[in-house]
């Protein structure tokens, strides 16, 4: 019994440094990484893929040793516009913030992921940003999408798109 319960001590201890090491691995390999994600499109499997591509970009770097932003502007901001909200906003043709989208902004937003709003397409639309998008507050809001990509790549971020 001793040493049945020494091989299963020793099996578990040698799966936790594994893990540890591979994970220790990833970050080693990939380092500190600071990336902005570009969305300009209303096309839901496109956005959904964007975001499980973010996904998957942390869970190889570790959420610690990446800054993720995420870039909407134009029919980008339907990734965040309520369903609900599609019939005052005529400039949008689809409003994608169903529970599924939104489970996955979450779970994103708690790992650090900032999702930035283009001040153009607000006030370009109409949107109303308490009513009609989704977790969206006046701190998401940067004055230009497109320059917010350019002056974020002028600091060091990677530009995605997927």
């Amino acid at each position: 019994m001793k040493t049945l319960n020494k091989i299963i001590q020793f099996t578990l201890m040698a799966l936790i440094a594994s893990v540890s090491f591979s994970s220790m691995a990833a970050s080693d390999r990939y380092g500190k990484q600071q990336v902005v994600y570009h969305v300009n499109y209303d096309n839901a499997k496109k956005q959904a893929s964007a975001l499980r591509n973010i996904q998957n970009h942390i869970n190889a770097v570790g959420a610690e040793n990446v800054d993720i932003r995420v870039v909407m502007h134009g029919n980008g901001l339907s990734l965040i516009l309520k369903p609900d909200a599609l019939k005052e906003v005529p400039k949008f043709k689809a409003a994608n913030a169903n529970q599924v989208m939104t489970q996955k902004i979450d779970k994103l937003k708690l790992q650090g992921v900032s999702f930035n709003i283009c001040a153009n397409t607000v006030k370009g639309r109409n949107v109303n940003l308490d009513k009609h998008l989704y977790d969206a507050s006046s701190s998401d809001i940067v004055p230009s999408g497109v320059a917010e990509l350019a002056h974020l790549q002028g600091q060091g971020f990677s530009y995605v798109r997927p």
